[in-house]
């Protein structure tokens, strides 16, 4: 078989030892591995008529080439957030020009019937897609096209639908914990109220757990509107009762104030979503507005998947590799890996859109006091999901 591997979406640790994984599963029983650049977008953006934009979008993957690449984190095949089926006319390639000659403006064009020739130009026998719920779902538009194709769930914000687990999460929360342990050397030495931003646009769970690993005061998550004056009230108390006279707090970017909006900005990209950021700005303003103490605002962001993966995420995604190569080894596609319940399994690709993996609120959060409240630990996983 030939098996083509791609990463789409933002990047996170892990990537690398996912890749090394499939690629050495496969060529160890034979097979061979073409790794696509930049995702959705390497599909997009060859030209089969062009020798040249195979040599730039595709590579052969070898034990040889992918050695050391699980040593880093990020990916080696670059990545994209691209949507082959919603291109806008001024993002297509020139040789697709003329699928977009007729668009109206702002309407946008399905490059599905290229991908599918890209694919059969390239001799792929099937795919590996590995990213969060946005590349995932095109992964099952191609499915539906006939095209075999498996899936494996990667995002920080641990929010695929149909899985326990995404790839990257616990480097997340662990890059999380550590950076607060740090900030409170100068929260405290300046006796201020923290406000620390991490990345969720829809699930709150890097915020919960991060909040209750690192025993921060409280932490507001996406799932739940906030009320900024009881929040505040809290964290002044939590910082008149604290010895050293300081208080920290998580806070996901997608949450909102009751009545509020998340803040976004810029273009909605090929999936339809803005850029998240801001909220955490906004609460230590209004910290400081009403009760006169001085914050210390810092989003965590990028921070959070930069470097190498913890071994949680190198063990998932060499399982999560080794388990998707022998699926479509097996001739079965059309299936995303996933943990369930602490054990390895498959379920169908189209789950990714039966809905959106959120915190438990009723179990693991305090709606009234802001903070991670694990009603009944027995029979819970490990990372309470």
């Amino acid at each position: 078989m030939r098996i083509g591997i791609f990463t789409g979406g933002g990047d996170v640790p892990g990537l690398n030892s996912c890749i090394k994984a499939a690629v050495w599963r496969a060529t160890e029983e034979g097979h061979e591995m073409l790794g696509l650049r930049r995702g959705w977008a390497g599909l997009l953006h060859l030209d089969p008529d062009d020798p040249q934009d195979r040599d730039a979008l595709v590579v052969p993957l070898t034990r040889a080439n992918t050695r050391i690449i699980d040593r880093s984190g990020g990916t080696f095949l670059h990545t994209s957030r691209t949507n082959p089926g919603r291109v806008r006319r001024e993002d297509l390639p020139g040789f697709l020009r003329g699928v977009g000659a007729g668009l109206a403006p702002g309407a946008h064009a399905d490059c599905t019937p290229h991908v599918l020739r890209v694919i059969g130009h390239l001799g792929l026998d099937g795919l590996i897609a590995i990213g969060g719920d946005d590349t995932l779902s095109y992964a099952v538009r191609l499915h539906r096209e006939g095209v075999p194709v498996v899936c494996i769930p990667k995002t920080m914000d641990n929010d695929v639908h149909g899985t326990d687990y995404c790839i990257g999460f616990s480097t997340a929360v662990t890059r999380s914990v550590e950076f607060i342990h740090g900030l409170r050397t100068v929260i405290g030495s300046a006796e201020r109220i923290g406000v620390v931003e991490l990345f969720g646009r829809y699930s709150g769970e890097t915020s919960l757990i991060t909040a209750y690993l690192a025993g921060v005061d409280r932490a507001v998550i996406s799932e739940v509107d906030f009320e900024v004056d009881r929040l505040v009230d809290r964290l002044v108390e939590d910082r008149r009762g604290n010895p050293s006279s300081y208080a920290i707090m998580t806070i996901s970017e997608g949450a909102k104030p009751v009545g509020g909006a998340m803040v976004m900005t810029g273009a909605p990209d090929a999936y339809g979503h803005k850029k998240l950021g801001g909220v955490g700005l906004h609460v230590a303003q209004e910290i400081e507005k009403r009760s006169g103490i001085a914050t210390l605002y810092q989003q965590v962001a990028y921070l959070m998947r930069s470097g190498e993966p913890d071994a949680l995420d190198r063990m998932v995604a060499t399982s999560y590799a080794c388990l998707a190569t022998d699926l479509l080894l097996r001739r079965q596609s059309g299936r995303m890996v996933a943990l369930r319940d602490g054990k390895y399994t498959t379920v169908p690709a189209e789950i990714i859109a039966a809905g959106r993996k959120r915190v438990d609120v009723e179990e693991l959060y305090d709606v009234r006091e802001y903070r991670p409240k694990v009603a009944h630990l027995l029979g819970k996983p490990m990372f309470l999901y």
